[in-house]
């Protein structure tokens, strides 16, 4: 076979044009990623002892009797949420809106870890997973029908048509204005 060379025709691809600001704003993105480990194994740090006495706070771990413990199960709920939250806030997708229920989850998961030391539980979890469910999947499911729908009336290409459909904010604080 005819192996023959590409040649390059000194054009760039809109993947290869960067700006300074897009360069920045990867770098602070990808040390978030990266510290994650450091994140999660800070609970070794912390004593085997029911009160952790620090000069910023004094935690007493009442139900799991270890503030080893329970700094641990705090960063095994905190991580994920972590890394979701930063996947929802940088994802280019349509469907970035369901991790919304996964962030939800985590965010009730840990606030009844913190509250087990408190002795308070709330039951009602569920509940409130379930009505942001009714409101999230059918926001998806419209999305979708009308990304199809397009697609079969207007010759686009489906990339196309998510750039067309995705909202853009031009920075951090107008992503998050766009949900409140």
């Amino acid at each position: 076979m005819d192996n023959k060379q590409q040649k390059s025709t000194g054009a760039k691809s809109k993947f290869q044009l960067t700006d300074n600001k897009s360069f920045i704003l990867g770098t602070i993105v990808a040390t978030l990623i990266a510290i994650t480990p450091y994140l999660f194994y800070s609970y070794e740090s912390v004593p085997d002892r029911k009160i952790w006495n620090t000069f910023l706070f004094t935690y007493d771990s009442k139900y799991y009797e270890s503030a080893l413990a329970g700094v641990w199960t705090i960063m095994g709920k905190f991580i994920p949420l972590y890394l979701l939250i930063i996947w929802f806030f940088t994802c280019r997708h349509w469907w970035y809106h369901a991790l919304i229920i996964p962030i939800i989850m985590y965010i009730f998961q840990l606030i009844n870890v913190i509250n087990e030391d408190l002795q308070y539980v709330d039951s009602n979890q569920f509940k409130y997973l379930i009505l942001a469910m009714a409101v999230i999947i059918p926001s998806i499911y419209l999305i979708r029908a009308r990304i199809f729908h397009r697609i079969n009336s207007v010759n686009k290409s489906i990339q196309e048509l998510e750039d067309e459909l995705t909202f853009k904010p031009k920075s951090l604080w107008g992503k998050i204005k766009q949900y409140f």
